[in-house]
């Protein structure tokens, strides 16, 4: 399966990182990264926050803007009224990478504009953490569906130490009832099923009416238009991952604007 694919693959090139950057050598640039923005204020705002993605590429629809400029990109999406950023960094199956993320990080910052990133990958090792760190992320994805138990509530508290906020994906009721124990204060529902690939946003709407209110919900994967958003509005969800939809289209800026108007 696809996933199992992914996940193999990462870990190969966790090893190939660690051997050209130690550990310790993260630490050290952690020390010049900027101090993680308080995430939770942003997209508890009323309505439905969107994080708008800087993506290349999906295995399920191939390419989809191999072009883009990362740090172009998130001025567009931070000057557009985006709440967050999610900077795709897997590099096998999405085309991403680290450099990807310190560069949004740097051109936000030269802006100065403060928008939190968010380092989207398949995060199964602690060393992931301490890049996402030293490379300017916020938030950090914990998928459930990747992480047994006890690697989840270990990276769920690695991260938190770090300063970083763990986003805990979950896409049905055992990952939701297994991330419950975690108490988790971002929890992020993929509309996508991982395994086959194939989107149901009937995802969300099943799974949101479970979580308690502590928890600030973000619904992700197939959404495109302002209907669907307001449906989320309507369902109490705090904020709206989107990619595809905004990387393909002719004015992303424009379409984020549409999105975000929708969810007001």
């Amino acid at each position: 399966m696809i996933l199992d694919q992914i996940v193999e693959t990462t870990w190969a090139a966790i090893a190939e990182r660690k051997a050209s950057c130690p550990e310790s050598l993260l630490r050290e640039r952690m020390q010049d990264a900027p101090t993680p923005i308080n995430v939770l204020a942003r997209l508890r705002d009323p309505g439905v926050s969107i994080i708008a993605e800087v993506k290349r590429a999906s295995p399920s629809r191939g390419a989809l803007n191999l072009s883009l400029e990362p740090a172009a990109l998130a001025l567009d999406y931070a000057r557009a009224g985006a709440d967050a950023i999610s900077v795709l960094t897997e590099g096998a199956h999405f085309r991403g990478s680290l450099e990807d993320l310190s560069a949004a990080r740097r051109g936000l910052r030269e802006a100065g504009i403060v928008c939190p990133l968010l380092r989207k990958d398949f995060v199964v090792d602690a060393y992931q953490l301490l890049e996402a760190r030293a490379h300017g992320a916020d938030l950090v994805l914990l998928i459930a569906a990747i992480l047994d138990d006890e690697a989840l509530a270990h990276l769920y508290e690695e991260a938190s130490c770090l300063g970083l906020t763990p986003l805990v994906e979950i896409h049905d009721e055992r990952e939701l009832r297994r991330a419950m124990w975690l108490h988790p204060a971002v929890v992020g529902i993929n509309n996508r099923n991982l395994r086959d690939l194939t989107v149901d946003l009937g995802v969300t709407r099943r799974l949101r009416p479970l979580l308690p209110d502590s928890c600030l919900i973000v619904s992700e994967s197939g959404i495109h238009t302002p209907a669907q958003v307001r449906e989320l509005a309507q369902m109490q969800v705090h904020a709206a991952l989107v990619g595809e939809a905004l990387v393909t289209a002719q004015d992303p800026a424009a379409m984020l604007c549409a999105l975000r108007k929708a969810g007001r």
